[in-house]
């Protein structure tokens, strides 16, 4: 008989749907450990928030449909004392520099080096290219964001002395082209799983031992460079607008798998809608449009597989957020907050998402805080642009 995995718990008050499907993931025979987030929601396959190690092999699902999924964070060298002096210059940047919505591409395709690399090692991947180029450079649509606000400096010890200064944040991904890699990817992992039925057919897994497994690793692996890329050109773009450069970077992928050591195990580490927090590694934990985000260190806990909470985490659906609140709720809190939200749809309401503070609470020993990032100038995709029912 096989030794079930075993998984730990962050936070309170977790989805009982999110629960179940983290005992469905380390029941599988490929599975080593697990954890889940404090952030944790109810996702397809994995849970949002969830990480599970397993052997030899891969689980598309287990990735994310957003594959790379990423947030990158530009410090400039700008007081906030002068925001309100440089709002109208920002507010142009990013209406003008990136687009928001399902499918959103640009005329003029922006240049790369990553679109110069092997995109033919597989057939799915290289017909999706051209629309990749189209796409370089667009925000996408869901909790997909960029946003000027106030970083506090809380720590000196990462490059520059404390303060507040201007930064610029944003969230995406590997928009459609990362799609429709993992809904190829995974259909393949269904089919040749037949016995795992549902729900488990969801965590379906390709053997890292065969092309199958190889191939989709190697393509994830290129949608980390596609997403990453994606966010510096439009921190590029943006900046240049502005007329700006930045002091310091900092950037990390969620919704990834890495391969990893267990002891003296090689394994694969899925985080889906996890950040990375090995000893010393720097991360982005974003809360919602009018609720302070964090810059991290993560901490090493390897109960948790080195990994954290990627957000506050939704509290609610889309559908029921909705249902509950309209966009005079909205914005009041903005402007109470004095957030100037340039576009998003209801369904991204702060409400819809946990307490940010509680969840940092709920992972003190996973990482350690070294600054405190407030919007004040958001953009996502307008009422409207978000046609397709987002799947992670």
């Amino acid at each position: 008989m096989i030794k079930k995995a075993t998984y730990a718990i962050w936070g309170k008050d977790i989805d009982p749907a999110a629960v179940s499907q983290m005992d469905d993931a380390v029941s599988l025979k490929v599975a080593v450990k697990g954890a889940l987030m404090p952030d944790a929601h109810m996702g397809y396959g994995l849970p949002i928030g969830g990480v599970l190690a397993v052997k030899d092999a891969v689980i598309p699902y287990a990735v994310g449909v957003d594959i790379a999924c990423r947030m990158k964070l530009s410090v400039l060298a700008i007081p906030f004392s002068e925001y309100e002096a440089h709002k109208q210059i920002f507010r142009q940047a990013l209406e003008t520099q990136t687009k928001f919505g399902v499918g959103e591409s640009f005329s003029r395709k922006r240049q790369h080096c990553v679109m110069d690399e092997d995109w033919d090692f597989s057939r799915i991947v290289g017909s999706l290219r051209d629309t990749a180029h189209k796409q370089l450079g667009t925000s996408g649509s869901g909790n997909h964001f960029a946003e000027f606000g106030k970083l506090s400096m809380i720590r000196e010890d990462i490059g520059f002395p404390p303060g507040d200064y201007i930064a610029f944040l944003t969230h995406s991904g590997s928009r459609g082209t990362g799609a429709q890699i993992a809904d190829h990817y995974s259909t393949l992992a269904k089919r040749l799983h037949p016995e795992l039925g549902r729900p488990l057919n969801n965590l379906a897994w390709l053997d890292m031992k065969t092309g199958d497994g190889v191939e989709y690793f190697k393509a994830m692996e290129l949608m980390g460079r596609y997403a990453s890329a994606n966010h510096e050109i439009i921190h590029d773009a943006v900046l240049a607008f502005i007329g700006e450069t930045a002091l310091f970077t900092i950037e990390n992928h969620h919704n990834f798998a890495w391969k990893e050591n267990i002891g003296q195990r090689e394994v694969i580490v899925h985080r889906k809608g996890a950040t990375p927090a090995g000893k010393g590694v720097l991360g982005i934990i974003p809360g919602s449009m009018a609720d302070p985000g964090y810059i991290v260190r993560g901490l090493g806990n390897e109960n948790a597989l080195r990994s954290a909470a990627h957000g506050a985490g939704r509290q609610m659906s889309r559908n029921a957020a909705m249902k509950q609140f309209t966009f005079k709720d909205l914005q009041d809190i903005l402007h109470k907050k004095q957030i100037t939200l340039i576009s998003a749809g209801l369904d991204e309401i702060p409400m819809a998402y946990k307490n940010i503070e509680d969840v940092m609470e709920q992972q003190k020993d996973l990482v350690e805080i070294v600054a405190k990032f407030e919007p004040k100038l958001v953009k996502m995709a307008p009422p409207g642009r978000k046609k397709r029912k987002k799947r992670r």
